[in-house]
């Protein structure tokens, strides 16, 4: 018996110690793979360049950091955003975007409302609260209260932003020079209102500002680019778009169907955003809007924001964003212009956030003047946010 005893023992051990290592290395180990910035040697910056970029204000609309296990506050060894980073970079705003939902085998041309959701793996091994597993709406709540917490713990240096007089506030900061950024929470589609309209009150009482309709699949609200069909928005996806406009929300139509789109354009005159894309006459991709689109949705005020992945601009490099900007210019106008860049999105980057003055010098390189960086760098952004802000 006592030897039946020390046998399963080691069975025991033995089998926890692959459980172990999962809940350990698992998580760190798919960030790693899926957040990737390519090696590189260091990008030149010239003196011209270096003292505009300083002098910027720079706003990113884009990036799902709050999905990962990482310390905001400490300089990380792997993906592409943190606080340090932002300060390096010399951003002011940026956007987190919560996501709480991804269907496995996710691709840009079709994927299933049903299909099996790696959000949930994800969430378990690292160690979220049993009350993320099975809710997308505590998911979001969840990834809130962690940028909150970052917060608590940043020396000053992050603040989020939920009002205009919050935004007040940082700009001043940053005209003294204080090494602040301002963070703000979105959503990766409206999915986590899990079909109940009282939820969006909890979502912004949790922060939220901007809400994105549809994410990779069809939902309780509309079609998605990448789900069954062009699917347009459904009664209460009208009712979301209705509340998002009264309520002095943002909405962000990254990744809904091309009828959902129109559908939303009929619907409200308010400022429109696409959190993170690139332009179609740039990059003949599914996942960029056709530019005639793009050109209605820059049309309500709205902005366009550029996304810094080679799905999108067909070219990653500081060069090939700083052409998908141009682009979008041509296409769009200078005052519709903005930056998205998707950062920890599962996407693979050449550069991380505390290396944006290669893009700055590459705008400059490509022929864009002073004024068009200005406004593309983040004074667009800061306009629809002071639009939209109470």
């Amino acid at each position: 018996m006592r030897r039946l005893g020390k046998w399963l023992g080691r069975l025991l051990i033995l089998l926890a110690i692959p459980v172990v290592g999962f809940f350990i290395y698992g998580p760190e180990y798919v960030e790693t793979q899926r957040n990737a910035v390519t090696e590189h040697a260091p990008y030149v910056i010239s003196p011209e360049a270096a003292a505009l970029h300083k002098d910027l204000l720079i706003g990113d609309w884009h990036a799902d950091t709050l999905l990962w296990n990482r310390d905001l506050n400490e300089r990380g060894t792997r993906g592409q955003v943190d606080i340090p980073r932002l300060i390096e970079g010399n951003v002011a705003l940026q956007m987190f975007t919560a996501v709480t939902k991804s269907p496995a085998g996710m691709n840009y041309d079709h994927n299933a409302t049903d299909a099996r959701d790696n959000i949930t793996l994800l969430a378990i091994g690292q160690l979220w609260p049993p009350r993320t597993w099975g809710s997308l709406y505590q998911r979001a709540l969840y990834q809130s209260e962690k940028l909150h917490a970052a917060q608590a713990n940043s020396d000053r240096h992050l603040r989020i932003i939920r009002t205009e007089a919050d935004l007040d506030a940082l700009m001043a900061l940053k005209l003294a020079g204080e090494p602040v950024v301002g963070g703000l929470l979105g959503i990766e589609g409206a999915h986590p209102l899990e079909g109940d309209m009282n939820n969006l009150q909890g979502l912004q009482d949790a922060g939220y500002r901007m809400i994105a309709l549809q994410h990779f699949f069809d939902n309780e609200l509309g079609g998605s680019l990448h789900g069954s069909g062009d699917i347009g928005l459904t009664d209460f996806g009208r009712d979301v778009v209705q509340a998002v406009a009264e309520r002095g929300l943002i909405l962000d139509l990254a990744h809904s169907s091309q009828q959902v789109v129109r559908d939303v354009l009929a619907l409200t005159d308010m400022p429109l955003v696409v959190s993170h894309t690139g332009i179609y006459k740039n990059c003949q991709t599914k996942r960029n809007f056709p530019d005639a689109l793009m050109q209605d949705i820059a049309a309500t005020g709205g902005v366009i924001a550029i996304g810094y992945w080679a799905d999108v601009t067909c070219d990653d490099s500081p060069a090939g964003v700083a052409k998908t900007i141009k682009v979008a210019i041509e296409i769009v106008g200078e005052d519709a212009v903005s930056l998205g860049s998707d950062f920890d999105g599962s996407v693979t980057t050449s550069f991380d956030t505390s290396e944006l003055a290669a893009v700055t010098q590459a705008m400059m390189d490509i022929g864009l003047t002073e004024v068009q960086i200005r406004k593309v760098a983040g004074g667009n952004m800061l306009r629809v946010l002071r639009d939209r802000l109470d």
